[in-house]
């Protein structure tokens, strides 16, 4: 699956150390849960033509990502860090812009939509194990 979140939370359950990439304390993403993106499809249903770039306009750290989980399921794992191999290549968030006329609002900060995921992070892991 490419949802870093998912990875994270199953090596997490699974008792492993969290792996990140090096400086992913300084690799930046403007993470979006997928009720905010849901929410912004239906509002670009009635919408004029367009491209248009949906986010939470914060931007947040894969580092950021782990320690939620970490909070959330009461662990403490060390993390291990690896090579990254993607680190001469573009790294960085882009902080999403919406049309002005949209009434759009993300709900979900990223701690809160990492706490509403947890159930089906936990599923799909026992789903895994249980295979």
């Amino acid at each position: 699956t490419a949802s870093m979140v998912l990875q994270f939370g199953h090596q997490i359950l699974a008792g492993k150390n969290p792996r990140l990439f090096e400086g992913s304390d300084q690799i930046y993403r403007d993470f979006t849960y997928i009720k905010d993106v849901i929410s912004a499809n239906l509002i670009a249903l009635d919408s004029k033509c367009g491209v248009y770039n949906v986010g939470s306009g914060k931007a947040r750290t894969f580092q950021d990502i782990v320690d939620i989980l970490q909070k959330e399921l009461k662990t403490d794992l060390p993390c291990e860090y690896i090579p990254n191999p993607y680190v001469k290549s573009y790294q960085f968030h882009t902080e999403a812009k919406l049309d002005q006329t949209w009434d759009y609002q993300p709900k979900f900060t990223l701690e809160e939509g990492i706490k509403d995921y947890l159930g089906e992070i936990k599923r799909l892991f026992e789903k895994e194990v249980n295979a």
